[in-house]
């Protein structure tokens, strides 16, 4: 508070900086977005209801339906500027949920999703709703001459492949990308100014891709509930359709120049917080009559998609005792950091003093820890924090600090009261399953009495479990 938050208040009260991104809903009429939103979020409001997959129904859902809202105003607008008659035709490459998908076809446009991995929530769309459980790579199969839009909704590492599928499906292909986790054309991205926000070069790095494929690129925010809303879409070209040989030569030498920026890592595509996997292998796509003005074949040898099965990167895949024994050498740093605070707890009616230790940036506790412990911590995607987060029972983190859990000393928040009324409601055969780790390990031992403790305090409390135990390795 007195050494960074009350100079920080001082400097952001008197900056005058500009924004580093378009104001939202720029290119569309907001009125018109605004009153076709209340109604698609009126007319798919039940899918938060009977959403089956384990992500949030209230994010996914009114976030699809606002990149709906967008994209059919946009289209609308396209329409009317063109004259056209017919309502455009799409394709959404790594579709996921396929929500998205199942709203556009739904309002009247044709079109399909793909992903590499089917989910449960497709048996629940009607058949207008098409989506296939497939893969794409970047090659001469993944093109869509007779496709007007590519979409690319958090698409991943097919993120700056994007336009460059747009523009070989055909003159008259465009594309709408919402980009999320950063992904050059032959791996993770590397950021090269210190200037920017990594998110915003990053779009500067797909607005470069898609002004190099010969489209006029224009940015715009959405109205959607998430960090990463800017919008990158190409309608036209700069470049006339006799050009197309000469346009497509200048593609392929700007990706073959990208060659080197890009960095390989043990962790695949698809490891990203936002969804579940997407991309892969190859799919078959409506290109037997795509123009002969250019042929490719498959356009990288090192692109790298994701696996179709999602390997799980949470830590509990790591063996007991390696978890064990980094819990334990960490609780001990922080019990001999500092003063090593003793607070006074109450057991069974008497007074104990007990220490909770000190509490240490995990940055520090990174810096304590071997580099082969780290490595393999990073590898299962979360590292230290995911650790800490497995092992709430022990760990507290808060604002980047972390510290030994003080149970005898439990906020009164309303959340938390609901949280333990509704432990109370659990029958006593789901409690003592595991051994206390306070009770085992602690100096000090519990600082909860036995009868108020989860956990086991000593096999002889301890209650067999019910569920299998998986094999670990």
């Amino acid at each position: 508070m007195t050494n960074e938050l009350l100079s920080r208040l001082a400097k952001w009260s008197t900056e005058d900086k500009k924004s580093d991104f378009k104001s939202t809903l720029s290119l569309i009429a907001v009125d018109k977005y605004s009153k076709l939103y209340q109604s698609l979020k009126e007319k798919y409001k039940d899918m938060v209801k009977v959403w089956p997959e384990v992500t949030d129904p209230e994010k996914f859902v009114y976030e699809d339906v606002a990149i709906a809202t967008y994209l059919l105003v946009l289209w609308e607008e396209e329409r009317s500027q063109k004259q056209l008659e017919e309502k455009q035709s799409f394709v959404d490459l790594g579709c996921g949920n396929g929500l998205l998908v199942h709203i556009l076809s739904n309002e009247g446009h044709p079109g399909r999703g793909i992903d590499v991995r089917r989910r449960r929530i497709w048996d629940m769309y009607g058949s207008r709703t098409i989506l296939e459980e497939s893969a794409i790579t970047p090659s001469d199969n993944s093109l869509f001459p007779h496709t007007d839009w590519i979409i690319g909704n958090h698409s991943d590492e097919l993120t700056p492949w994007l336009p460059v599928i747009a523009a070989r499906s055909s003159y008259s292909c465009r594309f709408f990308v919402l980009p999320c986790c950063f992904f050059s054309f032959f791996g993770k991205f590397n950021r090269k100014s210190s200037k920017k926000t990594q998110y915003r070069e990053y779009l500067d790095f797909v607005l470069e891709v898609g002004d190099r494929c010969g489209f006029l690129v224009e940015e715009d925010c959405l109205r959607i509930p998430s960090t990463k809303r800017v919008c990158l879409i190409g309608k036209s070209r700069s470049y006339s359709p006799e050009e197309e040989a000469q346009a497509d030569a200048r593609r392929t030498r700007y990706i073959s120049s990208h060659a080197g920026d890009s960095t390989t890592s043990d962790t695949a595509p698809g490891t990203c917080h936002h969804d579940e996997g997407r991309i892969d292998g190859d799919v078959t796509s409506d290109c037997s009559n795509r123009s002969p003005q250019t042929h490719h074949g498959n356009w990288i040898a090192g692109f790298r998609p994701r696996d179709k099965v999602e390997p799980i990167r949470n830590c509990v895949s790591l063996p007991r005792d390696f978890i064990d024994k980094v819990v334990l050498q960490v609780a001990q740093l922080l019990l001999g950091s500092g003063a090593g605070e003793k607070v006074r707890v109450s057991i069974d009616g008497a007074e104990h003093l007990w220490n909770r230790g000190g509490s240490l940036p995990i940055r520090e506790v990174a810096e304590v820890l071997d580099k082969e412990t780290l490595q393999r911590l990073k590898n299962e995607c979360g590292g230290l924090q995911t650790l800490f987060r497995n092992n709430h029972q022990v760990f507290q983190v808060m604002n980047a600090m972390v510290s030994i859990r003080d149970w005898s000393q439990e906020s009164q928040t309303a959340t938390e009261r609901r949280k333990r009324e509704s432990k109370r409601k659990l029958s006593a055969d789901a409690l003592k399953r595991r051994l206390c780790w306070f009770h085992l390990n602690h100096p000090d031992g519990c600082p909860r009495a036995t009868n108020h403790c989860p956990y086991a305090h000593g096999a002889e409390e301890l209650r067999p479990s019910a569920v299998p135990k998986k094999h670990r390795l």
